[in-house]
């Protein structure tokens, strides 16, 4: 029999785990897999970690890694990926924002077009701001124009279903500031969309406020483009051009008379402005970059994992 497995990254959410198990464990009980639940607890400063360590010692189906401390959303669930061993694995939040329901649906879209992965994609946002869904359409539609190696699929998150091939692949890579959507969609193979109504969080407050969403932005793009780079060396390049031409305006002003340059203070702070301007952003981004070789060359461990429950001795 096939093996199923379920990873659920946790940040405190000790409002709605109790709930989202059980949501999960009876629909579980209904596929025709050999079915697992992995929780990845990201340091969670509640009652998140009891709760788990609580249903881990009455469900043996259920597998809890604690890490030492707040990583992140993305860390959580590459550890999920690295410590799962099955056939199958599908990636969910534990807030019932991607309800646990709709897993046989999910299974069966892959079955149905003999897919590697299946992303799901959100027709709606329940309860969401406009700023939120605004900001959200803006940054994949602006990434994708970004990409030059790879198009990511719109108005989608990190759930969906993914095949033992897919994390055999994802495993083989070492890079720290993971963007695991951008990931899957490029390590390729046969991946379809799966259309769903996301729902409101049950409980809690969103663990990604506009601080986090700017810091996940950027760290997608700046993993998976060289365009912000080629824009700076672009505008460095118009500007001088622009420096060019008033050099020669200037010039040959001075020497017909039809410009008085001596008194154009205000072109000159202008320019010197526009100059600076440019230099500065140029620095910038070029110290975006070298940031994410210094985070590389360090060569941390992603995470660090404090304690693990109902796995095998030895296993990962």
């Amino acid at each position: 029999m096939e093996k199923l497995s379920i990873i659920i990254p946790c940040y405190d959410e000790e409002a709605s785990l109790s709930v989202s198990y059980r949501r999960t464990r009876d629909v579980l009980n209904h596929v025709a897999y050999d079915t697992e639940i992995i929780y990845v607890n990201d340091g969670s400063r509640d009652r998140t970690r009891e709760i788990l360590d609580e249903i881990a010692a009455t469900d043996a189906r259920v597998k809890v890694i604690h890490f030492s401390r707040n990583f992140g959303h993305q860390p959580a669930v590459s550890a999920g990926i690295k410590h799962c061993d099955a056939d199958w694995a599908i990636i969910m939040d534990a807030d019932l924002q991607d309800p646990p329901e709709l897993i046989p649906d999910i299974l069966q879209r892959c079955r149905d077009k003999q897919a590697n992965s299946v992303y799901c994609v959100r027709r709606s946002r329940e309860n969401e701001s406009w700023f939120k869904r605004f900001s959200s359409k803006f940054f994949y539609r602006t990434l994708n124009r970004m990409m030059s190696e790879v198009k990511f699929p719109l108005d989608t998150g990190d759930f969906r279903l993914i095949d033992r091939k897919i994390m055999t692949e994802f495993k083989q890579l070492h890079e720290h500031g993971k963007y695991i959507r951008g990931l899957v969609s490029w390590i390729g193979f046969r991946q379809v969309p799966f259309y769903y109504e996301r729902k409101a969080r049950m409980a809690g407050e969103t663990k990604y406020p506009f601080r986090k969403m700017l810091r996940f932005a950027s760290t997608a793009l700046l993993y998976f483009s060289k365009k912000p780079l080629q824009m700076v060396m672009g505008l460095g390049f118009f500007a001088v051009l622009v420096g060019i031409f008033l050099a020669i305006w200037f010039t040959l002003g001075k020497i017909y008379g039809f410009s008085n340059a001596e008194t154009g203070w205000t072109s000159l702070i202008t320019v010197i402005t526009f100059f600076g301007g440019v230099q500065l952003l140029t620095v910038g981004v070029l110290g975006q970059y070298i940031g994410v070789l210094f985070d590389e060359i360090k060569n941390r461990p992603e995470y660090i994992i404090d304690e693990k429950r109902n796995f095998i001795d030895g296993e990962h």
